[in-house]
C-alpha cells in the first residue's frame, strides 16, 4: 500500500496529529542540540510569528498596508549592514523556492564555493533554515547561540525603538545575514518568505544581487498579496533589481509572465526562462536508488535571447522526483548558467553533480518502516511530499 502525503492529510488523521507523531521520530541529536538554544528559541518565539498567526491582508504588497522594509533596514544598519558584504541569489515564487534554492546551493558547493543558504520553514530544527559553508550542513547550535548572546542587547534596543513590531522572521533573517557576513561566504542563496517586494529579505541591493529568481506564481497567500494573481506577480517581481539578471521558472500564464517581464524591462534586467520553447526537459524513467525514489531525465537549456546560454545534461539522476522537481532543477541550471555568464566558475559537471546530490526531507521522501510504524501504519509505504511547519 502506497500512501502519498497530500492524500494522507485528508484521511482520518489530522495534520496536527501527524505533526506530533512526526516530531516523535526526530533524532535525539537534534533535540539535544536545540536544547542548547533554549534562550534563543524562547526569545524569537516571543516575537510576532506570521507563519503561525497568519499574514494580514495586504501585508506582502508594495503599498501602505505592506510590511515596513524600513524597519528591516534600520535593524541591519545597527549590525553594520551585513547583507552588503556578500553576493546573493534571491528566490521568490509561490512554489518551488526551497527545492530550487537547494539545487542552486549544491551546484555551487560542488564547484567548491562556500555557500550560505537561507530558507523557510523547517522540519526538525530551526537550524535547518541556515546552511553554511561547503558542507551544506545546518548552522550549529553553538554558533547560532553564540551569535544570539552577542547581539541580544542590540536586539532588545531595536525592538524597543520599533515599539515591539520586529517579527520572528525579521530577527532570524538578520541573524542569517550576520552569519553569512561573519563566515565570509562566497555567495548566499536566499529564499523570500512572502511575496518579494516587502519581504524582509528584499533589502538586498542591486550591487549585492547576482541573480533574481521567480519560480512560479499561484494563489497562495492571495489576500496578503493583494487579492489577485496579477498583484501576486507584481509583489514577486519586487525582487528584480536594476541591471541584474532574472531567471524565470514557470511555466506562467501568458499575462502573468508579461507583468514580470515588463518589470524586468523597466529595470534593464536580462531575462532567462527555464520554460523557453528551445529548452528540452524530459523524464525518461523512474527507479529506486539506495532506498530513495529517483527519476532519470534530460535537461537541455538553449537560451538565445537576452543571454546566450547552453547546457545539455542527459541521463540525469534526480533524487527529487516529479515533473515539478525537474522544472526546479532546470530553473537552478539556468541560474548556474547566468552566474557563469557573470564570471563565476561553474562547470557542466558541477551542475550535474549538484543536481544529483540534492535531497530534502519531506520532498518526495519515502519513510522508513520504523517511521511508518510511528504513524500507526505498519506495513504501508508512505511518500511525503510537501512543506512541514515547525512542530
Amino acid at each position: 500500500m502506497l500512501l502519498h502525503f497530500k492524500a494522507f492529510l485528508t484521511s482520518s488523521f489530522s495534520h496536527r496529529r501527524i505533526s506530533r507523531q512526526m516530531c516523535s521520530v526526530r533524532t535525539l541529536c537534534s533535540l539535544r542540540e536545540d536544547s542548547e538554544m533554549k534562550d534563543l528559541v524562547d526569545y524569537i518565539d516571543s516575537l510576532k510569528n506570521y507563519e503561525k498567526s497568519g499574514v494580514p491582508t495586504g501585508a506582502g504588497t508594495d503599498s501602505n498596508d505592506g510590511f515596513d522594509l524600513g524597519r528591516m533596514r534600520r535593524l541591519l544598519d545597527r549590525f553594520g549592514n551585513p547583507h552588503s558584504k556578500f553576493k546573493a541569489v534571491h528566490i521568490a515564487g509561490t512554489k518551488g523556492k526551497g527545492s530550487t534554492a537547494a539545487f542552486i546551493s549544491n551546484i555551487l558547493r560542488t564547484e567548491g564555493y562556500s555557500v550560505g543558504c537561507y530558507t523557510s520553514p523547517h522540519i526538525q530544527t530551526i537550524r535547518e533554515r541556515i546552511l553554511l559553508g561547503r558542507s551544506g550542513d545546518p548552522v550549529s547550535a553553538k554558533l547560532l547561540n553564540n551569535l544570539f548572546h552577542k547581539i541580544k542587547q542590540d536586539l532588545d534596543q531595536a525592538i524597543k525603538e520599533e515599539n515591539g513590531c520586529i517579527s520572528h522572521f525579521e530577527v532570524f533573517t538578520a541573524m542569517a545575514f550576520i552569519l553569512f557576513a561573519d563566515e565570509k561566504v562566497d555567495i548566499a542563496v536566499i529564499e523570500a518568505g512572502l511575496g518579494g517586494a516587502r519581504d524582509a529579505t528584499n533589502i538586498i541591493s542591486s550591487s549585492g544581487l547576482a541573480a533574481a529568481v521567480i519560480t512560479t506564481v499561484g494563489e497562495e497567500h492571495l489576500a496578503a498579496l493583494g487579492g489577485s494573481l496579477e498583484t501576486i506577480a507584481m509583489a514577486k517581481a519586487g525582487i528584480i533589481k536594476q541591471g541584474c539578471p532574472l531567471v524565470l521558472g514557470g511555466p506562467f500564464l501568458p499575462h502573468i509572465e508579461h507583468i514580470i517581464r515588463e518589470k524586468a524591462v523597466s529595470m534593464d534586467s536580462p531575462v532567462v526562462s527555464a520554460s523557453e520553447s528551445g529548452n528540452n526537459l524530459a523524464v525518461k524513467s523512474f527507479s529506486i536508488l539506495d532506498g530513495k525514489p529517483c527519476q532519470i531525465c534530460d535537461i537541455e537549456i538553449q537560451i538565445v535571447k537576452d543571454l546566450k546560454l547552453s547546457c545539455k545534461l542527459h541521463d540525469l539522476k534526480l533524487q527529487m522526483p516529479g515533473a515539478h522537481q525537474l522544472q526546479n532543477a532546470a530553473t537552478a541550471t539556468c541560474v548556474a548558467l547566468c552566474l557563469r555568464n557573470l564570471g563565476w566558475r561553474i562547470s557542466d559537471e558541477s551542475i550535474r553533480c549538484g543536481l544529483e546530490r540534492t535531497y530534502l526531507l519531506g520532498r518526495s521522501q519515502l519513510l522508513k518502516s520504523e517511521e511508518a510504524k510511528a504513524l500507526g501504519l505498519s506495513g504501508a509505504t508512505i511518500l511525503l511530499d510537501g512543506d512541514w511547519t515547525h512542530c
